[in-house]
């Protein structure tokens, strides 16, 4: 296996200090590779590069697109982001300020697993779960765009459909669920 290029390993990097789960020991690389893919649709991870959350590359890629088999080290939430979200995710660790100039997509289409939701309106929340507007998606896109294309979005995972995650932060994207059945969002209110 080969080693990541200094960006993907600081972005690595940053999201293992900032995540603290403990990793699943004794999982092969076949296995991460195979959640990692399942995230995206097969025309996005076949040739997608996939990098494990301590950096390591898995599997060499060659369409721009690299997946995780984790969000977080061992929650088994995998994704597959564009640059631009590779980006993004790098920055929002590094604490740099994130300003986007294009449309950057990451799939989700495992959904976020029972208890490993984020707050809605603040990515560095020191406690998800207890948070008053704590949301778990199920299989969903996320969407993130230059900030005046927000405008007229809701920040209301309750009322259907797509909606804005971290709104009043320069990390601010759309959430897209996209489940035909099964999990879809769950927040306190519900």
């Amino acid at each position: 296996m080969k080693k990541s290029t200094p960006g993907q390993l600081a972005t690595a990097a940053s999201l293992a200090i900032l995540f603290t789960s403990a990793a699943v020991a004794g999982e092969s690389a076949e296995e991460k590779i195979a959640r990692a893919m399942s995230a995206a649709p097969a025309a996005v991870s076949a040739k997608a590069t996939v990098m494990d959350t301590d950096g390591t590359i898995l599997r060499e890629g060659d369409n721009g697109w690299t997946c995780l088999p984790d969000t977080m080290p061992g929650d088994h939430a995998p994704m597959c982001n564009d640059k631009v979200w590779m980006q993004l995710m790098g920055m929002m660790m590094g604490g740099a300020e994130y300003v986007p100039d294009r449309i950057g997509i990451s799939y989700m289409l495992q959904g976020e697993p029972e208890g490993s939701g984020v707050s809605n309106s603040n990515p560095a929340h020191p406690d998800h779960q207890s948070a008053h507007d704590y949301v778990e998606t199920g299989p969903h896109l996320m969407i993130v765009v230059p900030k005046e294309m927000l405008e007229g979005i809701t920040d209301d995972p309750n009322v259907g459909g797509p909606y804005v995650m971290w709104g009043d932060t320069p990390f601010a994207h759309i959430m897209v669920p996209v489940a035909l059945e099964g999990k879809g969002v769950v927040t306190r209110k519900q």
